[in-house]
């Protein structure tokens, strides 16, 4: 993926002002090879707990939890945390310690629905590739990712996923301040989306990444908002995703869903967005409760638009509630607050739309929580050139 302009100005800004991370000998090297072996194709078999770590060949690469959490006096919250990982394709061949091969971004936002409040983080720094740094890294063995005191990290237990994540901010106790120290523990298998975890993102077999979700997470942890600490439970989403070329040059965005049901069960739906609305693209799962899974044709998932929000802050006209036509069902989605815009110019450059929203059913019965994205109506999105 070659870098576009903005990617270059923050690449330049992470040089001078970000953390200067160590390498070892032939990392170019290495490089090299990851990107010969761990290329996004269909057939390749995904093994674990490796699968979970990074793709150090893959162009880009998140690691994407969202959830809705319950302090003990009733309040509730979403909250969000993202760590990426973008190949520069810079020093490739450097044996440098300086060498910035990588760039690590972070967002973290917290939705105060009793406050209708949404409070949001993000993090940048250069990184060389060695796994042994301990200011910013990500692991090639397991998931296990750092940015500074922010971290996601995941072990085996009982051979389910237990991932452990630290995020936010406590830099004076200010108003926009909070910290999360989420456990959050796997009560079902992970979720291979697509064809075995091959998920196409467009009409070329190129655009497509390896993508596996881990729905149904059980959470409990520590809230800290001040002075205030507040014990939290609830249910989160993760998904794992890394892919060479992602995009179609006819894509401005995407929409996408990720929803916990009350019953157990999960579902995903996504689209590819051209810049008159249209879908260039489309895809998605249902997983029942009981294991069933059932993978979505590109043909068989409608995103349907209803009441529009616009942000007083960037001008971008958002639909916070949707008709999602799939072959599970017909859904609605409807934005738990209007307000819960992203602005992630000082890292990955991007402003966009993403928070805690409600699943209905056909006959309007409300059925589950999760998380609607919607990229690429602030402008197009651009993960590269």
């Amino acid at each position: 993926m070659r870098l576009g302009p903005r990617r270059r100005e923050l690449l330049l800004a992470a040089a001078l002002g970000g953390a200067v991370l160590g390498a070892r000998g032939a990392l170019g090297t290495r490089s090299a090879q990851a990107a010969a072996d761990e290329r996004v194709r269909r057939g390749r078999e995904l093994q674990f707990p490796r699968d979970h770590g990074a793709h150090l060949g893959a162009a880009i690469e998140w690691w994407y939890v969202t959830g809705e959490l319950q302090s003990a006096d009733l309040q509730r919250f979403g909250f969000q945390i993202t760590f990426f990982r973008s190949r520069t394709g810079l020093a490739e061949a450097l044996d440098s310690r300086f060498a910035a091969r990588h760039l690590l971004f972070a967002h973290a936002a917290l939705s105060d629905l009793g406050r209708k409040q949404h409070l949001h983080q993000q993090r940048i720094a250069r990184w060389s590739g060695d796994e042994t740094q301990a200011l910013a890294r990500a692991s090639t063995r397991d998931t296990d990712v750092r940015l500074g005191d922010w971290s996601l990290q995941r072990r085996d237990v009982d051979g389910r996923s237990l991932y452990a994540a630290r995020f936010g901010s406590m830099a004076g106790a200010q108003a926009q301040d909070f910290w999360l120290e989420l456990e959050l523990r796997a009560t079902q298998p992970v979720l291979l989306q697509g064809d075995a975890g091959f998920s196409r993102k467009g009409p070329d077999e190129a655009q497509a990444s390896h993508y596996l979700s881990e729905p149904q997470l059980a959470v409990r942890g520590v809230l800290t908002r001040g002075t205030a600490r507040s014990d939290v439970d609830g249910r989160a989403w993760l998904d794992h995703e890394w892919s060479e070329q992602l995009m179609h040059p006819d894509a401005v965005g995407w929409d996408w869903i990720g929803m916990n049901l009350d019953d157990g069960a999960a579902l995903t739906a996504f689209r590819l967005r051209r810049a008159d609305g249209s879908s260039l693209w489309a895809g998605g799962s249902h997983r029942s409760a009981a294991g069933a899974l059932q993978v979505f044709a590109a043909d068989s998932v409608r995103f349907t638009p209803g009441r529009i929000w616009s942000s007083p802050a960037s001008g971008a006209r958002y639909p916070l509630q949707w008709q999602i036509d799939t072959p599970a069902g017909r859904f609605e989605v409807r934005a738990l607050f209007d307000a819960q815009e992203l602005d992630s110019r000082a890292s990955t450059g991007t402003v966009y739309w993403e928070g805690l929203s409600e699943l209905r059913d056909a006959q309007q019965r409300r059925i589950g929580t999760g998380y609607l994205e919607m990229t690429g109506y602030a402008g197009r999105l651009r993960l590269g050139n």
